[in-house]
């Protein structure tokens, strides 16, 4: 079993920056996919960004050139730097990694969810 454990969510202004943080533990033999999905109130799920083991990112045309995703394998943690904050970024986030266990099978984990706030 894995779980993820997410941190660096708060209360920000706008037009400033978080970086937040989703480590997992457990049986894990690798990480093909990592990634941070969003939820605001009353709104749908969204994705933010993903990053393989390749080091190939996506990003949602929402937060591109504001947000840098990025991975530490010897950590199974990935990151997302968030800068420019805007009130719209407003949301709960969500990480997400697809993991290999030692039998190759592989399985879908959801990080617990941080909050993001960007008020005035």
């Amino acid at each position: 079993q894995v779980q993820l454990v997410e941190s660096g969510g708060g209360l920000v202004q706008p037009g400033g920056s978080l970086r937040l943080s989703c480590a997992a533990s457990g049986s894990i033999f690798s990480i093909p996919v990592m990634g941070w999905y969003r939820q605001a109130p009353g709104k749908q799920r969204e994705l933010v960004a993903t990053i393989t083991s390749a080091l190939s990112t996506n990003y949602a045309d929402s937060v591109k050139g504001r947000c840098t995703i990025s991975r530490d394998n010897a950590k199974n943690t990935v990151y997302l730097q968030m800068n420019s904050l805007k009130p719209e970024d407003t949301a709960v986030y969500y990480c997400l990694m697809t993991v290999s266990d030692y039998h190759r099978r592989l399985s879908n984990y959801w990080g617990q969810g941080t909050q993001v706030t960007v008020s005035s």
